[in-house]
């Protein structure tokens, strides 16, 4: 028995010595905002980490650093009253060639926080994180490279990233790639500096849990890639916020890896208060996109209960057939494949005549659509000149909810290479002097449209179709 106790407090304390928090006040940090702790913050990373990690905790005060390495076990703890700051000396960021190969991969880029092949890794705290993103002019498509990106986290596994303020990225404020059991919760994000400011990007990541977030960003909110042909996979998002001058929840651009079983729930999007932009628009582009134009395969997405507040366009899906590769060496991409989603319990008001807009490309189908208890109220002035509108195929454009032009013909929804287009208890509320039909259907094949209503004091169609077949609408 006695043998036991001294063993068993042996592998307490070897424990205890193995996971060491590391105060960065006390290793030598100075939080002035002036005096670069790069190499400090990094070699207390690099120790805390060699004996078996803990908590770097960065207590009140501004810490300026170039280019930081999360390695695995180590989680950055910003208390209330810290700021991280990214240094405006771009030669104090460090150019990386990520191992893992994907779109965004082929070329050294620089980030404030990298980390690749790690696991349990984080960021927590009441704190902030500023990239000073500001000072770095745009020059070109220089994403990445004269302009560092917030956080590029790549083939981690188990991140936590919780609590914390972050703003001014030089580029994407965070970007997950190819990482496995992520939880982002109750973080803040305002990203409105320069080009490219999007707020939260999950690239080819499984089992992803993003929840209670406010986001606020000049170019695209929570948006869901597939720059590898790593698809991204159990995803979950839930109680956010989100603000965005281009589209507020985004499955895209691009698609190689396709994306299956996607939800999204209980969130609210509304303009940001911010109305000069970088890009997009002062009420934004979208405020749900899905997109799949570079191949792969998008199936089972559920996306319920969105409340919108003014935007572009409402609802935007959109199989197209850009046919990006991810490398140079890969394979031309196929038409992808869309098919089993459901948006419903959604409530918008808009004041675009670039209604909400479904399409395929002639010869494939986005199939299986399902939109149920659907409110808009469309506050434009449809003309008749705007009914008439002749809308592009564009099947190689680059996929965004204005893409066949800021007018279409429909007051409701434009739906065009669609087969089996399921609508449930859809309302369209629309200005009195709106002349376009509530829906346009073009190439569309099995269409139920069950219990429309429509309200406006002009008289509307319900419906124009072409080239259709199996239409059938149940009032």
């Amino acid at each position: 028995m006695k043998n036991l106790t001294i063993i068993c407090l042996l592998l307490l304390t070897t424990i205890a010595i193995q996971a060491k928090d590391v105060n960065v006040l006390e290793v030598g940090a100075t939080a002035d905002g002036k005096t670069l702790n790069t190499d400090i913050i990094q070699k207390a990373i690099d120790q805390c980490s060699e004996s078996g990690g803990g908590e770097i905790v960065f207590p009140t005060g501004k810490y300026l650093t170039g280019s930081i390495i999360l390695k695995s076990g180590v989680h950055l703890h910003l208390k209330h009253g810290a700021t991280l700051l990214g240094s405006t000396n771009i030669e104090d960021y460090l150019s990386i060639q990520p191992d893992y190969v994907a779109l965004r991969t082929l070329k050294e880029t620089k980030q404030l926080i990298f980390a690749e092949g790690q696991h349990n890794i984080g960021i927590v705290g009441d704190g902030t994180i500023d990239g000073q993103g500001e000072v770095f002019i745009r020059i070109g498509n220089d994403e990445g490279i004269r302009r560092p990106h917030g956080i590029q986290l790549i083939n981690c596994k188990n991140v936590k990233i919780e609590g914390v303020f972050m703003t001014n990225s030089g580029a994407w404020m965070q970007h997950y790639l190819a990482c496995d059991n992520v939880q982002i919760r109750g973080i803040r994000v305002y990203n409105h500096c320069n080009y490219n400011n999007d707020g939260i990007d999950i690239d080819g990541c499984h089992d992803v849990v993003i929840s209670d977030c406010i986001v606020d960003s000049d170019d695209d909110g929570i948006c869901l890639k597939s720059t590898s042909p790593r698809s991204c996979k159990n995803v979950t998002i839930n109680n956010c916020v989100v603000h965005s001058h281009c589209n507020s929840l985004k499955l895209g651009t691009e698609t190689t890896g396709g994306f299956q079983n996607i939800q999204i729930t209980n969130c609210v999007v509304s303009p940001s208060e911010k109305e000069t932009t970088y890009y997009g628009t002062a009420i934004g582009q979208s405020a749900i996109s899905i997109e799949m134009v570079d191949g792969g395969a998008l199936d089972q997405v559920s996306i319920d209960r969105i409340s919108i507040m003014e935007t572009g366009c409402p609802i935007f899906v959109r199989l197209g057939n850009r046919a990006r590769k991810h490398t140079p060496e890969a394979p031309q991409p196929q038409i992808g494949e869309l098919k089993n989603v459901s948006i419903t319990n959604i409530t918008a008001t808009t004041t675009s005549k670039t209604t909400s807009n479904i399409t395929g490309i002639a010869g494939s189908y986005a199939e299986r659509i399902f939109l149920g208890n659907i409110l808009i109220t469309n506050l434009s002035n449809g003309t008749e000149e705007d009914k008439a509108t002749i809308v592009p195929e564009k099947d190689a454009a680059y996929p965004t909810a204005a893409m066949f032009g800021t007018v279409l013909p429909a007051s409701g929804f434009y739906v065009r290479h669609v087969a089996n287009f399921t609508v449930d208890n859809v309302r369209i509320t629309t200005s009195n002097k709106e002349l376009r039909p509530v829906f346009v259907l073009d190439d569309v094949i099995k269409a139920d449209i069950f219990y429309p209503q429509v309200r406006s004091k002009a008289t509307l169609e319900l419906i124009d179709e072409k080239n259709c077949a199996e239409i059938r609408v149940v009032r």
